[in-house]
């Protein structure tokens, strides 16, 4: 059986299955890469999906819905679950958080590492980013697995990613 290596799977989903939304309110992406031992997330958003703005905060409410929003995405166990079968435990969290430019919209980008016992053994992940970003209507999926890739839309409230091919 081939194994999907961190490069292949990040080359993968380097070549889009669809093309990634412009700049869109309430719309985010979530690549997934299933290897052997690794399950790679990278999600990308719209600062306004997370706090309601995508500007420099202006006021200490703005600042606190930042960090909440920051916190949040730094705990990905709190954010995605992915099936027990695979043996999966969170490993890092690289959570950029937004360059202020005047005149531009930001984003949020952030990419997860879970390490597990067989990832390939995983049916599912479970999400919980509409519940903790009540913007965000919409997650643009892309899924690389050692057999393909695919691509889905998850809307809210749905919150469960097919990972079998």
């Amino acid at each position: 059986m081939r194994v999907l290596s961190f490069a292949a799977a990040s080359a993968l989903l380097a070549a889009p299955l669809h093309a990634a939304p412009p700049h869109q309110h309430g719309v985010a992406t979530l690549d997934i890469a299933v290897e052997r031992t690794r399950v790679t997330l990278q999600f990308e958003s719209p600062l306004d999906n997370l706090v309601g703005f995508e500007r420099a905060p202006r006021t200490d409410a703005e600042r606190k819905a930042l960090d909440a929003a920051l916190g949040r995405l730094r705990e990905p166990a709190g954010l995605f679950r992915i099936d027990p079968a695979a043996g999966c435990k969170p490993a890092t969290a690289d959570v950029k958080a937004p360059a202020f430019t005047a005149g531009e919209h930001s984003d949020i980008d952030a990419t997860f590492t879970y390490d597990c016992t067989d990832a390939t053994r995983a049916t599912h992940l479970q999400t919980e980013l509409f519940g903790a970003f009540a913007r965000l209507q919409r997650v643009q999926v892309q899924v690389a697995l050692e057999k393909g890739q695919r691509g889905l839309e998850l809307r809210r409230p749905a919150n469960r990613i097919d990972l079998r091919r």
